[in-house]
């Protein structure tokens, strides 16, 4: 049997994980040393329960000297970009013109010995693996370098792990098959920063790896023949930020502008810029900062997909939404991305994959469709656990620092979802994992005061595997060594956090009075729309108007989740809504007043476009 017949076997885990039905008694770790009388959590005991109170911080208003060089609807953008440390207009006329050169992608460590060892590959017709990742941010990057080895004529092919039946990153299994398949060049794409055991196994066995990776580095880099990855401390690269699918796309850069000056190869070669569609799919669905080098890659990106959309992204964008809407970085974080992710949560990320190099819309029709019903699954699962794991950490009443719940019949791809959920509720660290034969697999996420993976590293002598950021993490680690963990992991919590004033913040850009919402009007929509796109680190701008007028309030959505509420500012009235706010309705009297903080943004529906404000809190004005 070949090498591409036998890189993907069936994998007998190819099916939807269960989890019908979970008992109520999740496993949960809360250390005594940490069950001393605190104020009670503001969401103990509610069944549906809205995010914690947060504190407002106002970025004050600018000198008039400074927002007298920008006329009308600038003179907020200019507030909005100096709140985030753009204080000159030349700065501002940067972002606003995306006038960041792209660093030359050999400023990367080690990317010339890359480029050198894979056209020496390419030269021989030697076989290359991209060993990638589930996630679209590895499905992404193995995706372009897979296009762009093969229009070169390489001997190249894909090798995503499975989550269950693998795990994140390399494995000896898998670099053991690889080999005896006849490969002997592995190149990753996502993972494998801390993959120093793998990666000596691998060179024992004859195997030479370029590893390409964006997550946080180790206390020791892995002996491979190459090592791509911005965070190294002798890196010169000057943007450290970059994605997964970045440095992909930053190879396939260095590759190319090595291969163009060979005779006759410059007019055949894809140019990188072909592939911005997944630079910018898997830079905002990995929380990729959109700032900098990032922020022109998703623009690019955008721009791209709205003029044409590959075969896979289209059929998948009509199965979820019925219709070919506008693409925007909102489009990528709740439709495209969720349903491509969905893939490697609960099966294999082969069909989200395969998707991705469909060549047209009948091929990936039934692709999307797969994807689409695996995505209500996810959430399907999501949602039940958050419920069952909220029952666990009310009973607590916010005395702990830190919440680690585990159960065997919690699905290890959908663990994180859950985390972030729960930290979004409750603003504490959570770890919530599968809880396995012999080891527990999960996932981390944190607040903004505790740098996660910093704390699992004071916890390595305890764990098999980890690796992740300062707000999110993936970890193994051996059942009998659970209890040590999280009690290490609470003291940790304990030493950094103060749970008297920990609750999260929400920083406002700019205080719209009543009076002048009305002035909000297309002009100003579309300097709005200027600083898009929007996610991490470039986020929607938030303003607080005082004292609108309730004169309707209604809870909407499954379960009444949402509220919706028509505010009156004495000139007109303003729809607003406000997502996973409905347990709030019973706050609000008809004919109160209040403070709003909220976003501007224009509702489509029925093909009328409206403005509507998006609730992100609000508090009742004192009588």
């Amino acid at each position: 049997m070949s090498l591409q017949q036998t890189l993907y076997p069936p994998h007998p885990y190819d099916q939807t994980k269960g989890s019908a039905t979970v008992p109520l008694q999740i496993r949960q770790f809360i250390h005594s040393r940490y069950n001393k009388p605190r104020r009670t959590h503001p969401n103990a005991g509610a069944e549906n329960v809205p995010p914690p109170r947060k504190h407002w911080k106002i970025f004050p208003k600018l000198p008039e000297a400074y927002l007298e060089q920008f006329s009308g609807p600038q003179r907020l953008v200019a507030q909005i970009l100096h709140n985030r440390g753009l204080t000159t207009p030349e700065q501002v006329e940067q972002f606003l013109q995306y006038q960041w050169d792209q660093d030359d992608p050999f400023l990367l460590k080690d990317m010339d010995k890359a480029v050198e060892r894979l056209i020496r590959a390419v030269d021989a017709a030697e076989p290359i693996i991209i060993y990638g990742d589930y996630d679209v941010d590895g499905v992404t990057s193995t995706a372009v370098l897979m296009q762009f080895l093969l229009s070169v004529g390489a001997r190249v092919q894909p090798y995503i792990p499975h989550r269950f039946d693998e795990g994140y990153g390399l494995n000896n299994e898998a670099l053991q098959y690889l080999f005896d398949q006849g490969a002997r060049l592995i190149l990753t794409v996502d993972c494998g920063i801390r993959a120093v055991a793998e990666v000596e196994f691998g060179n024992r066995l004859g195997l030479e790896f370029i590893i390409t990776d964006h997550h946080s580095v180790g206390p020791e880099i892995p002996p491979a023949l190459a090592v791509i990855n911005p965070k190294q401390p002798d890196c010169p690269y000057p943007f450290k930020q970059l994605t997964g699918v970045g440095l992909a796309y930053k190879l396939t850069q260095a590759l190319h502008a090595t291969l163009s000056t060979r005779p006759g190869l410059a007019d055949l070669l894809p140019a990188p810029e072909t592939f911005l569609d997944l630079v910018a799919l898997g830079t905002v669905a990995d929380l990729g900062p959109l700032q900098f080098e990032n922020r022109k890659l998703v623009a690019g990106g955008l721009q791209q997909m709205n003029q044409t959309l590959r075969p896979g992204l289209s059929a998948l964008l009509e199965t979820a939404s019925g219709s070919r809407p506008a693409i925007t970085s909102e489009t990528i974080g709740f439709v495209l991305g969720p349903r491509l992710n969905a893939a490697g949560r609960l099966e294999s990320a082969q069909a989200a994959y395969r998707l991705l190099m469909a060549w047209s819309e009948p091929q990936a029709r039934p692709l999307a469709q797969k994807l689409d019903e695996l995505n209500r699954e996810r959430q399907r699962q999501t949602q039940e656990m958050v419920n069952l794991a909220r029952q666990t950490i009310e009973q607590d009443e916010g005395r702990s620092p830190l919440y680690f719940i585990s159960h065997p019949d919690f699905n290890a791809g959908v663990v994180g979802l859950a985390a972030s959920r729960l930290v979004e509720e409750f603003y504490r660290p959570v770890l919530v994992a599968e809880q396995g034969p012999e080891f527990t697999k999960g996932s981390a996420r944190s607040v903004a005061e505790f740098h996660i993976t910093n704390a699992l590293n004071q916890c390595r002598d305890l764990l098999v595997k980890y690796g992740g950021h300062s707000a999110a993490a993936g970890f193994t680690v051996r059942n009998e060594d659970v209890p040590r963990l999280v009690e290490r992991l609470q003291e940790i919590a304990a030493d950094t956090l103060d749970l008297d004033t920990l609750f999260p913040t929400i920083e406002i850009d700019a205080e719209i009075s009543a009076a002048g919402l009305h002035l909000i009007d297309e002009a100003y929509m579309e300097a709005l729309q200027s600083l898009e796109p929007f996610g991490v680190g470039n986020p929607q701008p938030i303003f607080l108007t005082r004292d609108l007028l309730v004169r309707q309030k209604q809870a909407v959505g499954q379960e009444g989740q949402h509220l919706k509420l028509v505010l009156d500012n004495g000139r007109r009235t303003w729809e607003a809504i406000g997502f996973r706010l409905g347990p709030r309705v019973t706050d609000l009297c008809f004919k109160q007043r209040l403070d709003l903080v909220y976003a501007l943004e224009y509702n489509t529906w029925n093909g009328e476009r409206r403005l509507q404000l998006n609730i992100k809190d609000f508090r009742i004005c004192e009588e």
